[in-house]
Protein backbone atom coordinates (compact mmCIF):
# COMPACT_ATOMS: atom_id res chain seq x y z
CA UNK A 1 0.00 0.00 0.00
CA UNK A 2 1.60 3.25 -0.89
CA UNK A 3 0.28 7.02 -0.58
CA UNK A 4 -1.23 8.63 -4.00
CA UNK A 5 1.82 10.52 -5.60
CA UNK A 6 4.10 7.42 -5.49
CA UNK A 7 1.25 4.91 -7.24
CA UNK A 8 1.18 7.40 -9.61
CA UNK A 9 5.15 7.59 -10.05
CA UNK A 10 5.24 3.78 -10.06
CA UNK A 11 1.97 3.41 -12.84
CA UNK A 12 4.00 6.19 -14.87
CA UNK A 13 7.39 4.74 -14.75
CA UNK A 14 5.87 1.17 -15.30
CA UNK A 15 4.15 2.13 -18.67
CA UNK A 16 7.20 4.05 -19.88
CA UNK A 17 9.42 1.00 -19.07
CA UNK A 18 6.41 -1.01 -20.83
CA UNK A 19 6.35 1.13 -24.13
CA UNK A 20 10.47 1.54 -23.68
CA UNK A 21 10.47 -2.31 -24.20
CA UNK A 22 7.61 -2.48 -27.05
CA UNK A 23 10.15 0.04 -29.11
CA UNK A 24 12.84 -2.48 -28.88
CA UNK A 25 15.53 0.27 -27.23
CA UNK A 26 17.33 -0.09 -23.66
CA UNK A 27 17.73 2.65 -21.14
CA UNK A 28 20.57 3.67 -22.17
CA UNK A 29 19.48 3.69 -26.04
CA UNK A 30 16.53 5.94 -24.95
CA UNK A 31 18.53 8.45 -23.16
CA UNK A 32 20.88 9.19 -26.00
CA UNK A 33 17.80 9.75 -27.65
CA UNK A 34 16.32 12.46 -25.52
CA UNK A 35 19.63 13.88 -24.94
CA UNK A 36 19.42 12.36 -20.86
CA UNK A 37 22.03 10.07 -18.47
CA UNK A 38 20.85 6.39 -18.70
CA UNK A 39 20.27 7.06 -14.76
CA UNK A 40 17.24 9.39 -15.11
CA UNK A 41 15.45 7.08 -17.32
CA UNK A 42 15.97 4.42 -14.22
CA UNK A 43 14.54 6.51 -11.78
CA UNK A 44 12.04 7.36 -14.04
CA UNK A 45 10.96 3.75 -14.97
CA UNK A 46 11.16 2.55 -11.31
CA UNK A 47 9.33 5.38 -9.58
CA UNK A 48 11.91 6.80 -7.13
CA UNK A 49 11.88 10.21 -9.28
CA UNK A 50 8.56 12.19 -10.48
CA UNK A 51 8.47 13.22 -13.98
CA UNK A 52 7.74 16.42 -16.02
CA UNK A 53 4.81 16.32 -18.88
CA UNK A 54 7.10 17.73 -21.25
CA UNK A 55 9.43 14.88 -20.22
CA UNK A 56 6.92 12.31 -20.58
CA UNK A 57 6.20 13.72 -23.97
CA UNK A 58 9.94 13.43 -25.29
CA UNK A 59 9.91 9.74 -24.05
CA UNK A 60 6.12 8.84 -26.06
CA UNK A 61 8.01 10.87 -28.90
CA UNK A 62 10.87 8.70 -28.36
CA UNK A 63 9.20 5.70 -28.26
CA UNK A 64 6.37 6.70 -31.60
CA UNK A 65 3.80 6.30 -29.81
CA UNK A 66 0.78 8.13 -31.27
CA UNK A 67 -2.49 6.77 -29.19
CA UNK A 68 -2.99 10.76 -28.55
CA UNK A 69 -5.71 8.84 -25.34
CA UNK A 70 -2.23 7.46 -24.07
CA UNK A 71 -0.38 10.33 -24.29
CA UNK A 72 -3.32 12.62 -22.53
CA UNK A 73 -3.32 9.69 -19.23
CA UNK A 74 0.31 9.47 -19.25
CA UNK A 75 1.11 13.11 -19.03
CA UNK A 76 -2.17 13.51 -16.77
CA UNK A 77 -0.25 11.26 -14.43
CA UNK A 78 2.68 13.32 -14.54
CA UNK A 79 0.61 16.52 -13.05
CA UNK A 80 -0.75 18.50 -16.61
CA UNK A 81 -2.43 18.07 -19.19
CA UNK A 82 -1.19 17.46 -22.75
CA UNK A 83 -1.05 21.32 -24.02
CA UNK A 84 0.19 22.13 -20.35
CA UNK A 85 -2.77 23.46 -18.92
CA UNK A 86 -3.32 23.57 -15.27
CA UNK A 87 -6.36 21.85 -13.90
CA UNK A 88 -8.99 23.52 -11.74
CA UNK A 89 -8.15 22.13 -9.09
CA UNK A 90 -4.31 23.53 -9.48
CA UNK A 91 -5.74 26.94 -7.76
CA UNK A 92 -6.89 24.84 -3.94
CA UNK A 93 -2.91 23.03 -4.09
CA UNK A 94 -2.83 25.12 -1.23
CA UNK A 95 -5.69 23.48 0.49
CA UNK A 96 -5.86 20.47 -0.47
CA UNK A 97 -3.78 17.29 0.71
CA UNK A 98 -1.64 15.66 -2.19
CA UNK A 99 -3.86 12.49 -2.26
CA UNK A 100 -7.07 14.52 -2.59
CA UNK A 101 -5.72 16.32 -5.89
CA UNK A 102 -4.69 12.73 -6.64
CA UNK A 103 -8.30 11.36 -6.16
CA UNK A 104 -9.60 14.25 -8.22
CA UNK A 105 -7.07 13.78 -11.31
CA UNK A 106 -8.32 10.59 -11.54
CA UNK A 107 -11.44 10.96 -11.13
CA UNK A 108 -11.16 13.69 -13.44
CA UNK A 109 -9.92 11.60 -15.95
CA UNK A 110 -11.05 7.88 -15.54
CA UNK A 111 -13.57 6.57 -17.33
CA UNK A 112 -15.67 4.12 -14.86
CA UNK A 113 -15.62 4.78 -11.05
CA UNK A 114 -17.25 2.14 -8.65
CA UNK A 115 -17.71 2.97 -4.83
CA UNK A 116 -18.91 1.44 -2.02
CA UNK A 117 -20.54 3.99 0.67
CA UNK A 118 -21.32 2.99 4.40
CA UNK A 119 -21.43 6.55 6.17
CA UNK A 120 -22.31 9.58 3.70
CA UNK A 121 -23.63 9.56 0.32
CA UNK A 122 -20.69 9.77 -2.33
CA UNK A 123 -19.35 13.18 -3.04
CA UNK A 124 -20.15 13.22 -6.58
CA UNK A 125 -24.14 12.83 -5.85
CA UNK A 126 -24.16 15.29 -2.38
CA UNK A 127 -26.41 18.64 -2.30
CA UNK A 128 -24.64 21.96 -1.57
CA UNK A 129 -26.34 21.48 1.59
CA UNK A 130 -25.62 18.42 2.62
CA UNK A 131 -21.56 18.83 1.40
CA UNK A 132 -21.45 21.31 3.84
CA UNK A 133 -23.01 19.32 7.08
CA UNK A 134 -20.64 16.19 6.05
CA UNK A 135 -17.64 18.67 5.35
CA UNK A 136 -17.47 20.58 8.71
CA UNK A 137 -18.01 17.08 10.45
CA UNK A 138 -14.54 15.84 8.44
CA UNK A 139 -12.68 18.87 9.51
CA UNK A 140 -13.77 18.75 12.80
CA UNK A 141 -15.15 22.21 12.76
CA UNK A 142 -18.26 23.23 14.67
CA UNK A 143 -20.91 25.61 12.76
CA UNK A 144 -19.22 28.61 11.87
CA UNK A 145 -15.91 27.81 13.73
CA UNK A 146 -13.93 27.96 10.33
CA UNK A 147 -16.48 28.71 7.24
CA UNK A 148 -13.77 30.86 4.74
CA UNK A 149 -12.11 26.51 4.59
CA UNK A 150 -15.50 24.65 4.60
CA UNK A 151 -16.51 27.15 2.02
CA UNK A 152 -13.57 26.14 0.00
CA UNK A 153 -13.84 22.34 0.58
CA UNK A 154 -17.51 22.55 -0.22
CA UNK A 155 -16.95 24.57 -3.62
CA UNK A 156 -14.56 22.19 -4.64
CA UNK A 157 -16.53 19.22 -3.99
CA UNK A 158 -19.27 20.65 -5.87
CA UNK A 159 -17.00 20.98 -8.88
CA UNK A 160 -16.01 17.85 -8.95
CA UNK A 161 -19.55 16.83 -9.88
CA UNK A 162 -18.54 18.16 -13.88
CA UNK A 163 -17.20 14.93 -14.74
CA UNK A 164 -21.14 13.45 -14.40
CA UNK A 165 -22.35 16.30 -16.56
CA UNK A 166 -19.68 16.30 -19.45
CA UNK A 167 -19.77 15.02 -22.89
CA UNK A 168 -18.15 11.76 -21.96
CA UNK A 169 -19.56 11.81 -18.45
CA UNK A 170 -17.59 9.21 -16.14
CA UNK A 171 -19.98 6.23 -15.63
CA UNK A 172 -20.43 5.88 -12.08
CA UNK A 173 -21.94 2.30 -9.94
CA UNK A 174 -22.56 3.43 -6.53
CA UNK A 175 -23.46 0.51 -3.58
CA UNK A 176 -25.05 2.60 -0.59
CA UNK A 177 -25.27 0.62 3.09
CA UNK A 178 -28.87 1.52 4.09
CA UNK A 179 -27.19 3.29 6.82
CA UNK A 180 -26.29 6.21 4.27
CA UNK A 181 -30.11 6.82 3.71
CA UNK A 182 -30.92 6.59 7.27
CA UNK A 183 -28.74 8.72 8.43
CA UNK A 184 -30.47 12.12 8.78
CA UNK A 185 -27.90 14.67 8.05
CA UNK A 186 -28.46 18.25 8.75
CA UNK A 187 -31.76 17.80 9.72
CA UNK A 188 -34.75 16.43 7.62
CA UNK A 189 -34.98 19.18 5.16
CA UNK A 190 -31.58 18.69 4.23
CA UNK A 191 -31.93 15.36 4.07
CA UNK A 192 -35.08 14.95 2.22
CA UNK A 193 -33.46 17.21 -0.80
CA UNK A 194 -30.82 14.94 -0.66
CA UNK A 195 -32.88 11.70 -0.84
CA UNK A 196 -34.50 13.91 -4.20
CA UNK A 197 -31.25 14.34 -5.58
CA UNK A 198 -30.37 10.34 -5.38
CA UNK A 199 -33.68 9.67 -7.35
CA UNK A 200 -32.89 12.18 -10.02
CA UNK A 201 -29.23 10.86 -10.65
CA UNK A 202 -30.18 7.42 -10.79
CA UNK A 203 -32.23 8.32 -13.59
CA UNK A 204 -29.17 9.24 -15.82
CA UNK A 205 -28.23 6.58 -18.05
CA UNK A 206 -24.13 6.93 -16.48
CA UNK A 207 -25.09 6.81 -12.94
CA UNK A 208 -26.27 3.31 -11.51
CA UNK A 209 -27.42 3.06 -7.59
CA UNK A 210 -27.84 0.50 -5.46
CA UNK A 211 -29.00 0.21 -1.41
CA UNK A 212 -27.83 -2.62 0.32
CA UNK A 213 -30.12 -3.14 2.40
CA UNK A 214 -30.08 -4.01 6.45
CA UNK A 215 -31.71 -7.31 5.91
CA UNK A 216 -28.64 -8.51 4.12
CA UNK A 217 -26.62 -8.92 7.00
CA UNK A 218 -22.88 -8.75 7.61
CA UNK A 219 -21.09 -8.47 4.05
CA UNK A 220 -17.73 -8.21 2.65
CA UNK A 221 -18.01 -4.42 2.48
CA UNK A 222 -18.22 -4.46 6.44
CA UNK A 223 -14.46 -3.02 6.79
CA UNK A 224 -15.08 -0.35 5.20
CA UNK A 225 -15.71 2.13 1.88
CA UNK A 226 -13.70 1.88 -1.14
CA UNK A 227 -13.75 3.74 -4.20
CA UNK A 228 -12.30 1.82 -7.53
CA UNK A 229 -11.57 3.70 -10.57
CA UNK A 230 -11.01 1.98 -13.82
CA UNK A 231 -9.73 3.31 -17.33
CA UNK A 232 -10.85 1.83 -20.78
CA UNK A 233 -8.47 -0.59 -22.45
CA UNK A 234 -5.77 0.47 -19.70
CA UNK A 235 -6.52 -2.13 -16.75
CA UNK A 236 -2.84 -2.06 -15.76
CA UNK A 237 -3.81 1.77 -14.50
CA UNK A 238 -6.90 1.07 -12.55
CA UNK A 239 -6.41 1.94 -8.80
CA UNK A 240 -8.26 1.47 -5.41
CA UNK A 241 -8.67 4.42 -3.22
CA UNK A 242 -9.40 3.73 0.98
CA UNK A 243 -10.31 6.65 2.69
CA UNK A 244 -8.80 7.20 6.40
CA UNK A 245 -9.18 10.09 8.61
CA UNK A 246 -5.72 11.92 8.34
CA UNK A 247 -5.25 10.47 4.65
CA UNK A 248 -6.17 8.16 1.24
CA UNK A 249 -4.07 5.08 0.68
CA UNK A 250 -3.95 3.93 -3.10
CA UNK A 251 -3.82 0.21 -4.19
CA UNK A 252 -2.35 -0.61 -7.21
CA UNK A 253 -1.52 -4.75 -7.25
CA UNK A 254 -3.22 -6.91 -9.46
CA UNK A 255 -4.21 -8.85 -6.32
CA UNK A 256 -5.56 -5.94 -4.82
CA UNK A 257 -7.47 -4.63 -7.97
CA UNK A 258 -8.91 -8.33 -8.12
CA UNK A 259 -9.90 -8.64 -4.92
CA UNK A 260 -11.67 -5.23 -4.41
CA UNK A 261 -14.11 -5.92 -8.10
CA UNK A 262 -15.20 -9.31 -7.07
CA UNK A 263 -16.33 -7.50 -3.96
CA UNK A 264 -17.60 -5.13 -5.54
CA UNK A 265 -19.26 -7.40 -8.07
CA UNK A 266 -20.92 -9.38 -4.45
CA UNK A 267 -22.53 -6.13 -3.11
CA UNK A 268 -23.90 -5.67 -6.55
CA UNK A 269 -25.88 -9.02 -6.59
CA UNK A 270 -26.99 -8.81 -2.68
CA UNK A 271 -28.09 -4.95 -2.96
CA UNK A 272 -31.44 -3.93 -4.37
CA UNK A 273 -31.51 -3.76 -8.58
CA UNK A 274 -31.35 0.20 -9.21
CA UNK A 275 -35.07 0.21 -9.56
CA UNK A 276 -36.24 -1.67 -6.38
CA UNK A 277 -33.55 0.93 -5.26
CA UNK A 278 -35.90 4.47 -6.55
CA UNK A 279 -38.95 2.62 -4.98
CA UNK A 280 -36.93 2.36 -1.87
CA UNK A 281 -35.33 5.96 -1.55
CA UNK A 282 -39.14 6.83 -2.45
CA UNK A 283 -40.60 5.11 0.27
CA UNK A 284 -38.56 7.38 2.97
CA UNK A 285 -39.12 10.82 1.26
CA UNK A 286 -42.63 9.74 1.30
CA UNK A 287 -41.98 9.06 5.06
CA UNK A 288 -39.49 12.51 5.84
Amino acid sequence: MQYGPAVRRRKLGAELRALRARAGLTSGQAARLVGWHQSKVSRIETGRSGVKPADVRLLLDAYDVRDPELHELLVMLAGSDEDGRQHWWHAYRGLLPSTYSDFISLESQADVMRTLENSVVPGLLQTPEYAREVTQAAVGRAPGGDDALVDVLVKVRLARQDVLRSNTPLRLSVVLDEAVLRRTVGGPDVMARQLERLKEAAHLPHVRIQVLPFGVGAHVGVTGPFVIFSFTNRSDLDVVVLDHLTSSLYLERKEDLHAYSEAFDSLQVHALPPKDTLDFIAGLTDGA
